[in-house]
């Protein structure tokens, strides 16, 4: 009988260690650099885009521009966003305790949460409930403080923000059910390969719950350090907004420049005009010539001392380029795309359209209000409990009376 005991435990323990476990990629680093990075993630409820940007202690509008979708919509940052939605979440990739991750995100814990609630619904399996209680140094994981404010640490890769010596950006996609890594590439395009190189992977299995560090490909920038935009690389079909909202840049579609032109309706902002030249910024004139066509145009250079830099420069072309073609946009998602980048296996976008401009927004710690919550670059990965408790326990309790009746 105690044999039979010891064995109903034994059973029990290997199905919680199996079940909680979950791996994502890991890369190590030294220094204070950051660069930017996205989050895949799918909203657990209904929630503004204010909300959502809250969530995250990131810029509203910036979220909207990552996901191409319209600024100019009338009170865009208070459009209600369907539960479900998959979005790309903008965040500063940084060094510390020696591997990237984001550290920014501060949550205020409410009566109704659990570490498993925070890490599972409200942040979508991007945190575990351990790397939580790590970051915030909680003796006793089921005495949580209503009103208390949490550090969510969250994953996030730079490998020098490229692939394959290509510039890219790389988004951090928590597995879901049904997901394989060929379909995953497919949706993102690249390729299996490209994916197991960067995750350290030894085969392409991969389980719900596994973060993975997706590269994308993107139009990079060529500012000083100076800029307080240093290092900013756009995702292929979307847009960034910086200079205090004054200007905006977009990558494709057709190539991986960055183009960057004044943000429609922007207020207060310095001059966007090239010196000794008629040309603002995004501007350009072309002059066929029996080499070619010389092409003038009036570039961004970042946003310097509060002050934006503009460069004219002028280049030879095999033949003189026509009208802009900019990334579409969408207004906000009613309801969950499934064919789109906004789905939860979401595809770059590849036509032309335009964005407007933002309005701005500061960000804040969050708090959900009435809502409680039941050659590439190669990485090394970690394994962390990122399932829900509860249901682990209710799972196994199920499984242990089944063999418990089964022995007796």
């Amino acid at each position: 009988m105690e044999e039979k005991h010891l064995l109903l435990l034994f059973i029990s323990l290997s199905l919680l260690a199996g079940a909680a476990m979950a791996k994502s990629t890991i890369e190590p680093c030294t220094g204070t650099d950051a660069c930017p990075a996205l989050l895949g993630y799918t909203l657990y409820a209904d929630l503004k885009v204010a909300e959502v940007a809250a969530l995250f202690e990131t810029d509203p509008v910036a979220l909207l521009a990552a996901n191409a979708i319209d600024i100019a919509v009338p009170d865009a940052e208070n459009h209600i966003l369907p539960a479900g939605l998959f979005l790309r979440v903008p965040a500063s990739c940084s060094c510390s305790g020696g591997i990237r991750r984001s550290i920014s995100t501060r949550y205020t814990v409410r009566p109704a949460d659990t570490l498993g609630s925070i890490a599972g619904s409200v942040y979508a399996g991007l945190a575990s409930p351990d790397q939580i209680r790590e970051a915030n140094d909680i003796p006793d994981p089921a005495d949580l403080d209503a009103g208390s404010t949490l550090v969510i640490p969250l994953p996030c890769t730079c490998f020098n923000s490229t692939d394959n010596f290509l510039p890219a950006i790389y988004l951090s996609y928590v597995v879901q059910q049904g997901d394989s890594l060929p379909a995953i590439a497919a949706r993102y395009a690249t390729t299996v390969t490209d994916i197991m190189t960067v995750n350290a992977m030894g085969s392409p299995s991969i389980r719900p719950g596994d973060i993975l560090a997706v590269p994308l490909p993107a139009c990079a920038s060529m500012f000083p350090n100076s800029a307080s935009d240093y290092g900013m690389i756009v995702a292929n079909g979307t847009y960034a907004i910086t200079a205090s909202h004054c200007v905006q840049c977009s990558c494709g579609p057709g190539n991986l420049n960055l183009y960057c032109t004044p943000a429609s309706l922007a207020v207060s902002c310095s001059s966007m005009q090239c010196s000794n030249s008629n040309l603002m910024l995004g501007n350009f004139t072309s002059q066929q010539t029996s080499a070619g066509c010389s092409v003038t145009s009036c570039n961004y250079g970042g946003f310097v001392n509060g002050s934006i830099v503009t460069r004219l420069t002028t280049s030879l072309q095999p033949q003189c380029p026509g009208k802009h073609q900019f990334p579409p946009v969408i207004p906000p998602p009613t309801a969950v795309l499934h064919d789109s980048f906004l789905s939860p296996s979401p595809s770059p976008a590849q036509a032309g359209g335009t964005v407007t401009n933002p309005r701005s927004s500061v960000p804040g710690t969050f708090g959900l209000p009435g809502i409680s919550p039941a050659s590439g670059p190669a990485g090394s990965t970690s394994e962390a409990s990122i399932v829900n408790p509860f249901c682990c326990i209710l799972c196994l309790f199920a499984s242990s009376l089944v063999y418990f009746n089964f022995l007796y």
